[in-house]
């Protein structure tokens, strides 16, 4: 009786795909990564959007509730209230605009990933399970970029 060992050069048994680890990697095929970059940065936009819609009177008038906010709950360090307002507010609009068209997106969410560590370390430290939700799609964006539907892939900016 002789022994023969198998090496894979002289392998005859073919190997069969296993139906299980191919299920698990559909998704890698059918979800593109424009749509992940598309759905992150009009998800992540339409949050602070909504938020900095809640701080004005039309287009840019600041309400008087915004400025009580930042004086009595809002306590962003190094910044007189009034400036944290305006700045906040400016740049809640202004990031999650450029972030929804795509135009600048790593610099907008990198911002945008700024204003929520700020958030999270003097105005609500508790909400940490709320601005991961929030730095996850910016980390991914700040990575990876605005995707095939942006303003930067049609300007080729990186």
């Amino acid at each position: 009786m002789t022994t023969e060992t198998l090496t894979p050069n002289t392998m005859t048994a073919t190997a069969r795909p296993n139906p299980l680890l191919a299920l698990m990697r559909a998704p890698d095929t059918l979800v593109p990564t424009w749509l992940i970059a598309l759905l992150c940065r009009f998800g992540i936009a339409g949050v602070f959007f909504l938020s900095a819609r809640t701080k004005v009177d039309g287009v840019i008038t600041l309400r008087e509730e915004t400025f009580t906010l930042f004086t009595y709950e809002y306590h962003v360090p190094l910044l007189p209230p009034e400036v944290a307002a305006y700045l906040a507010t400016y740049a809640e609009h202004a990031l999650s605009i450029t972030l929804a068209l795509g135009l600048l997106t790593r610099l907008s969410a990198l911002g945008l990933l700024f204003m929520t560590l700020v958030i999270q370390l003097f105005v609500y430290p508790d909400a940490w399970p709320t601005h991961l939700v929030w730095a996850g799609p910016l980390v991914y964006l700040l990575g990876r970029g605005g995707g095939a539907f942006s303003l930067d892939r049609l300007l080729r900016i990186p």
